[in-house]
């Protein structure tokens, strides 16, 4: 297990676009569900920035911006970190905000609620908007309506414009959702956060983004068992338990693993010690390209499939149509 030190001195990153930033590649989570357990996220927070994780990923619908800003601010008073400089926040616009007259609003109140005077990364949470002022899940059906994505992306380049986010993305876009994005953005997107892990390798997604120039960060790396839609079905693999098994390392690990080698950026989290640790323990070490093979032929399901955005009145009819038909 690598020291803290020689942890951030190992610590790879991958560039963002042409814009000359980076994003370090093992992020910590901060979605606890239900959400709202603040104690625990801080504490988790500083534990982790103690073992040294630099890239923190939160959302407004999470409730973890707060408790993760005063971790922030503990670790500076501890001195654990010299600057906010050295840390990589990311933090996602909710549906009730997509809104072109709230895209600001929602920035500024992520900000208050971070402590922070910018953001590294802001991305969109999901593409489709609810009705103002909607800020729980689950939510009602006749709150769903269609995103308009040309004003609500004009309101996420002003918040780079602005000074108060370094870099703006989305998450749970698909490569249909993409090109429109593209094809209207002034500022393309630096970042596409998705549900990537073995059991949802989302192959021809990451080799879009390649081509487009738009860094892929893995959500639910682990199958985000302990949630309403992940499952135990990455942890249970028996391939991937068969290689752990063989290389002396945990089921985890395996996955974190695989995930870095395809080149994407990644969120873990996890609120216990040990894990944490375990789960920084992957960058010494390799898979042999027989174990790539075979987890590439591990049986594909989508975990997310975002059921609440269907409805018959909304923008989605169905979650073959939220993805594209690729569940």
């Amino acid at each position: 297990m690598l020291t803290p030190n020689e942890f951030q001195l190992k610590m790879p990153v991958a560039p963002l676009g042409s814009s000359g930033k980076t994003i370090p590649i093992l992020g910590f989570g901060t979605a606890e569900y239900p959400f709202g357990n603040f104690e625990a996220v801080k504490q988790s927070v500083l534990y982790a920035i103690k073992l040294g994780h630099r890239h923190f990923d939160t959302a407004a619908i999470y409730q973890s911006e707060k408790p993760l800003g005063e971790a922030i601010s503990e670790a500076l008073r501890l001195g654990l970190i010299k600057s906010r400089r050295e840390l990589f926040i990311t933090s996602k616009l909710w549906s009730s905000d997509t809104h072109h007259d709230l895209v600001l609003p929602a920035m500024r109140k992520t900000l208050m609620n971070l402590g922070l005077e910018y953001l590294d990364l802001y991305l969109i949470h999901f593409p489709a908007s609810l009705n103002p002022g909607v800020d729980e899940v689950p939510f009602d059906k006749e709150d769903i309506m269609a995103m308009d994505m040309v004003p609500v992306w004009k309101a996420m380049e002003e918040c780079q414009n602005l000074g108060l986010t370094k870099s703006i993305g989305v998450s749970n876009f698909t490569c249909k959702r993409l090109e429109e994005l593209l094809a209207i953005a002034s500022i393309p997107p630096a970042v596409n956060q998705v549900e990537i892990n073995p059991h949802w390798q989302q192959k021809k997604l990451r080799e879009y983004c390649t081509e487009k120039g738009i860094h892929v960060t893995a959500f639910s790396p682990l199958g985000a068992r302990g949630t309403p839609w992940g499952s135990n079905r990455v942890m249970q693999c028996q391939i991937l338990n068969e290689i752990a098994e063989t290389k002396g390392k945990t089921v985890a690990q395996v996955c974190l693993r695989w995930v870095y080698e395809q080149g994407v950026s990644l969120v873990v989290k996890s609120f216990k010690e040990e894990r944490i640790a375990e789960n920084l323990d992957i960058l010494d070490w390799k898979l042999t390209a027989e174990e790539l093979r075979k987890i590439s032929q591990i049986r594909q399901k989508r975990g997310l499939l975002a059921e609440q955005y269907v409805s018959e009145n909304g923008p989605y009819k169905s979650t073959m149509e939220i993805w594209d038909n690729e569940i």
